[in-house]
């Protein structure tokens, strides 16, 4: 199917509420994998001068694109969301699949797979059904872990971003009254009370501004100045890991961690902006932000464009973005060299490799917004992110610290060394009682007052990249060595019903586009009807076997055909390709002719109609009594009654499929857990 079509916004509100009240859970993320904040623990920080509960989010990618992504990444504690990328072009053929998550992390989607108007409505969506969980007391946030911040992310050209189209998302975004108005009215009137929940306005003043591969540096210049000085927002310029040049990156990747398959092609080091360049720009677009009291600074990094060595994606794509584990070290010696040039000056957003252990070197680091990506496409999703907070927690009171910018302090062993870096004599009482407070595990912030706090945490963000990143070029972690082995598949390919039930391909799944069913044991015939000596006879020529309860399925309309549930399926065949799909709307299911799949239609006069394909062809059941497929009618008698058949007396009638239609209409719609199909 490969494109995404968005979902009713009374639909999630019905589906959220009601999951988080029957199998307490929230678009299938359990409630004890939320993340909700810790009284002891202080993590906010602030972004372009604007309080965030935490400094972690998703990253502009698959976890940032539709509503329910949005509030999955909350969920997990993000706070700092950055918006899936939007474009002029919003009609894009993607390749698929597009994620290849077996070792590193490999990709070829870079931009929104929807309409930009229906990127504004899913990113205010997803805001709405935040502040409804907000306000319902359902959920235990903490106070103060719940300020949530929305960054924009555009590309990729001055001409595109100027566009009408964009210039009216951006409108939206900064403005997003209308739409929220539009949305109050579909709320459920089961949840009429949460109807007027406040929602951010403007909803974004931030936007970070991604420049791909190939972006000449005169153009970012003239799209950050034009953002700044007619938007009035606060900007991030995102670079490319090529910035290193590529003699450093050829080294840190090829030699250093051992990927020597990864091959970096000469043009991205060409068409790329230089480190020089970058500097140039970064010096006068910073002056021009200071100039209008906004806030300006930079993102590293972009993924970085190598050759496609792999067979996974489609051979026709020459080029391919790598993230993960090596990425990680590219950007964080980036951000070396960066504050190398510039101090503290502007602060540093950052999303590479980020995982549960390096998540907290890099709060360390005073780097915000930490985005994620590649981590949450592993197992357990965006449950993997509570682990990032428990690290964190377990870091922060083992050096007594209660919030980040003292846990920077005391992290890596600099605070006495930054302190120096001050220029204070060591005899003056303010450097006295700081450096006592740092022996004593005493309050650093009390005993140093502001500004002088402000300026020791900055200067130990800079002591703190100095230690860190030398580290990584020799830490096993970041090694081809430990991260070459893809997920174990065994000797079984997946089948239309049963499977192993490991259901990792469900989170997995950045759109939660993969859902269970329950559906008894059982043993359907498969019945066929063929027309003998003038009447119709039934045979039978086996069965269909259920063994197990639980069951998988997809949600078409959420899935884009990404593959990231094949990778790590054990089974062969790829969940998203053999298990029942179903659809969202009629529409949707008569636009995709190729793929199999389900369409229930609204229950009208206690009646459903569904609508069914099966190895392309299509099938349409009444009811439980009117059942039509290719060239034939059958309906089921009452009572004693014999079925009316209405068919070529050559076509062969396979009655195996009214009775799956039934099978799984039943289960789906009656199950006792919400999905998309029974929430609708």
């Amino acid at each position: 199917m490969a494109e995404l079509y968005p979902y009713s916004f009374a639909g999630l509100a019905r589906r959220m509420f009601r999951e988080l009240e029957e199998a307490d859970s929230i678009f299938d993320l359990p409630r004890k994998r939320f993340f909700l904040g810790s009284p002891e623990h202080d993590y906010s920080r602030t972004f372009h001068g604007l309080r965030a509960g935490s400094p972690f989010g998703p990253a502009a990618g698959p976890q940032s694109q539709l509503a329910q992504n949005i509030v999955l990444s909350w969920l997990g504690g993000g706070r700092i969301m950055e918006l899936k990328t939007v474009q002029v072009m919003d009609e894009l053929e993607i390749p698929r699949p597009c994620i290849d998550m077996a070792t590193v992390g490999y990709n070829v989607e870079w931009s929104q797979e929807l309409k930009l108007e229906q990127s504004l409505d899913e990113y205010v969506k997803g805001a709405m059904l935040i502040e409804m969980l907000r306000a319902s007391g359902k959920l235990d946030v903490v106070g103060g872990f719940e300020d949530t911040l929305y960054d924009m992310s555009v590309g990729y050209d001055l001409a595109g971003i100027k566009s009408p189209t964009v210039q009216a998302f951006l409108d939206g975004m900064q403005d997003p009254g209308a739409c929220i108005d539009r949305l109050r009215a579909e709320v459920p009137a089961e949840y009429g009370d949460l109807r007027d929940v406040v929602v951010p306005t403007p909803l974004s003043r931030t936007l970070t501004l991604s420049t791909f591969h190939g972006c000449p540096p005169d153009e970012i210049e003239s799209i950050i100045d034009f953002l700044l000085k007619e938007r009035g927002l606060h900007c991030i310029v995102k670079l490319n890991p090529t910035l290193l040049g590529p003699q450093r990156c050829r080294a840190l990747i090829n030699d250093a961690l051992g990927y020597e398959d990864v091959v970096i092609p000469e043009s991205a080091f060409e068409n790329d902006t230089s480190w020089q360049q970058a500097v140039d720009f970064v010096g006068r677009l910073g002056a021009t932000a200071d100039d209008l009291g906004l806030g300006f600074g930079v993102k590293f990094s972009n993924t970085l464009i190598v050759e496609n060595h792999r067979d996974f994606f489609p051979q026709k794509e020459e080029v391919m973005y790598l993230s993960g584990p090596p990425l990680h070290v590219l950007a964080m010696n980036l951000a070396q060299q960066f504050r190398g040039t510039f101090g503290d000056r502007y602060p540093i957003s950052f999303s590479a490799g980020i995982d549960r252990k390096n998540f907290t070197d890099a709060a360390a680091l005073g780097l915000r917004p930490i985005t994620v990506c590649s981590d949450l496409l592993q197992p357990g999703g965006y449950g993997r992110s509570q682990g990032y907070f428990k690290e964190l927690n377990r870091r922060m009171d083992a050096v007594g610290a209660q919030d980040l910018d003292e846990f920077a302090l005391r992290a890596f062993g600099n605070g006495a060394a930054a302190l120096d870096d001050l220029g204070l004599p060591a005899d003056d009482p303010a450097h006295v009682a700081c450096a006592a407070a740092l022996d004593s595990g005493a309050s650093l912030r009390q005993a140093a007052g502001e500004p002088l706090f402000s300026r020791w945490v900055s200067a130990v963000f800079l002591r703190n990249t100095d230690s860190y990143v030398p580290t990584l070029e020799t830490d096993a972690r970041y090694h081809l060595a430990q991260n070459q082995k893809p997920p174990k598949k065994i000797d079984s390919t997946l089948e239309f019903f049963d499977c192993i039930t490991c259901d990792k391909c469900i989170p997995v799944c950045p759109n939660d586009a993969n859902f269970t069913f329950d559906l008894a044991a059982q043993e359907i015939p498969i019945r066929k009807l063929t027309h003998i000596d003038g009447q119709w006879v039934e045979r039978q020529e086996g069965l269909v076997t259920v063994a197990q309860k639980h069951q998988i399925a997809n949600f078409a309309d959420f899935c884009n055909e990404c593959g990231n549930c094949d990778i790590f399926c054990p089974e062969h065949g790829g969940p998203y390709v053999l298990k029942p799909r179903f659809f969202g709307s009629l529409a949707a299911w008569e636009r995709f002719p190729d793929h199999d799949g389900f369409y229930f239609e609204p229950v009208q006069d206690n009646s459903s109609t569904v609508h069914a394909r099966f190895e392309k062809r299509v099938y349409t059941l009444v009811g439980d009594r009117v059942f039509r497929g290719p060239g034939f009618e059958v309906t089921q008698g009452v009572g004693d009654d014999a079925p009316s058949i209405t068919a070529d007396v050559a076509v062969e009638i396979d009655l195996t499929y009214r009775d799956l239609i039934v099978t799984v209409r039943d289960a789906v719609l009656q199950s006792a857990a919400p999905n998309y199909l029974n929430c609708l």
